[in-house]
């Protein structure tokens, strides 16, 4: 990886639905465009996703998707009005930024949720797209979200006992749609105590691959609310996006790089395989990870490079 570099720019974007989108520039600013697309939905971004460009060729650009981090209202506000908070809306807020920033064409890096938000935009913008380097693919389908919290109790089942205990599911009611209602309970300590249950089962099934520990991000209470309440009201619609790789012949041609950890029990590599199938032009490379991990990002620098502009 790179040096840390800082910002030269940022601010906040006015969109629809009287949202503020938080963005910020790195690297140079005559170089090869890219977007980096953060997971979750609602992990916002920090400085490390910069390291992978080389900062003398590149023109790096981080935002933080509708309803998170330094974006404006964040979802669990009173004024956060989850209804315009779709997949839809972050792809046109993806093409206010492009144009506010006078990009042509981009390279996407996207991680976890992030490669779902690429797929998606690259299929509906193809001609803004160069490359792209998803890491931890995710496609964000029905059966993913059933797989993650309904059928993954079979590999923890004493920790998934404690899940489905956690979210007072009613008879019938899927888990995600019960966590997503006490989430946004009009009580803040049903929020709060169904957003930690939601957050330590994260944790847990990102746990398989024996180098992984907790992450710490989960610790401030305010974030586990917001980014559970953002992942639960994407996952209960599939992520706004069902039937993506029934439609890869929009992308087929755009150069990519896949890589996914052989064990990553929350997104199994199922997935990633699926998608290079049915992408010609895509690369997938294979690390004996997680869901993340040094050896993956590793292989993000070495995608990159790949990419990176000749002298």
């Amino acid at each position: 990886m790179f040096p840390p570099i800082d910002t030269f720019n940022s601010g906040l974007l006015p969109v629809d639905d009287g949202n503020e989108i938080y963005w910020e520039t790195s690297g140079n600013p005559k170089g090869k465009p890219a977007l980096f697309l953060h997971g979750g939905p609602g992990s916002g971004i920090r400085g490390g996703y910069r390291r992978h460009y080389d900062p003398e060729k590149f023109f790096i650009v981080g935002f933080e998707q509708r309803g998170c981090g330094r974006s404006r209202p964040l979802a669990t506000d009173p004024s956060g009005d989850l209804s315009t908070n779709t997949t839809t809306a972050l792809i046109a807020d993806m093409e206010a930024l492009r144009k506010h920033l006078g990009i042509e064409k981009w390279l996407l890096y996207g991680a976890s949720w992030g490669t779902t938000l690429a797929l998606a935009y690259a299929q509906e913008h193809p001609q803004q797209v160069t490359e792209m380097v998803l890491a931890a693919v995710t496609s964000s389908t029905a059966a993913e979200v059933e797989w993650i919290t309904e059928e993954m109790g079979r590999v923890f089942p004493r920790e998934w006992d404690a899940f489905r205990s956690g979210a007072d599911a009613a008879p019938g009611e899927r888990l995600v749609d019960a966590y997503h209602r006490q989430l946004t309970d009009a009580d803040p300590g049903v929020r709060e105590t169904a957003a930690l249950n939601w957050c330590v089962w994260e944790d847990v099934h990102m746990s398989l691959d024996p180098k992984s520990e907790p992450r710490l991000q989960f610790e401030p209470p305010g974030f586990r609310l917001l980014f559970a309440t953002l992942v639960t009201h994407y996952w209960r619609n599939a992520g706004f996006v069902e039937g993506l790789l029934e439609t890869m012949v929009r992308i087929q041609h755009i150069p990519s790089v896949l890589i996914h950890g052989r064990l990553d029990v929350s997104s199994p590599l199922s997935t990633a395989w699926s998608l290079h199938k049915v992408w010609p032009a895509s690369e997938l490379v294979v690390v004996e990870e997680g869901h993340g991990g040094m050896e993956m990002v590793g292989e993000i620098d070495r995608a990159v490079a790949r990419f990176t502009p000749a002298d």
